[in-house]
């Protein structure tokens, strides 16, 4: 089941026929990606793992959130980097809020490297409020040592 968007995009369920695309772009937006079995193991546990592509079906972003009692929490978050800046986070941010308010979620949680100040400030910007810093969360690039803190962020969603 697909929602065509104005502009001829549309959400698509993500399944294991598309990882290759998918790990495309997360291999070039993250030092350090998610792997092909993080992906599997999201899909087989029945995550909420959504598509953003075109009207060619080319792939311009996509997330993953896992479903909680009353809650949901944004596992990953992408948008392809040649698209990044075009609003597409936002838009698959509402996607969630929108996923939130049909499951009566109340809140949506996510995580993010202290050091991503560009998504940070989105999250920010879009209503999400810091609560608290997970120490070590994070791990870096190969080759560097140690981890890196993440910022847990949480937004309330009115389901009524």
């Amino acid at each position: 089941m697909s929602a065509l968007l104005d502009d001829q995009r549309q959400w698509l369920p993500m399944t294991v026929r598309q990882l290759d695309a998918v790990l495309d772009i997360e291999n070039a937006a993250y030092p350090v990606p998610w792997t092909r079995g993080n992906f599997i193991d999201s899909i087989a546990a029945g995550y909420e793992a959504s598509l953003l592509v075109d009207a060619q079906h080319a792939l311009l972003g996509y997330f993953i959130a896992m479903d909680g009692v009353d809650e949901m929490h944004l596992l990953n978050i992408t948008v392809a980097p040649a698209w990044q800046g075009h609003g597409l986070a936002r838009l698959m941010l509402d996607r969630l809020v929108a996923l939130c308010r049909e499951r009566r979620a109340h809140e949506l949680w996510l995580e993010v490297r202290e050091s991503n100040a560009r998504a940070k400030s989105l999250y920010l910007r879009y209503g999400f409020r810091p609560i608290r810093v997970r120490r070590g969360y994070y791990p870096l690039p190969p080759g560097q040592p140690g981890r890196e803190d993440a910022a847990v962020m949480s937004l309330k969603v009115e389901t009524e």
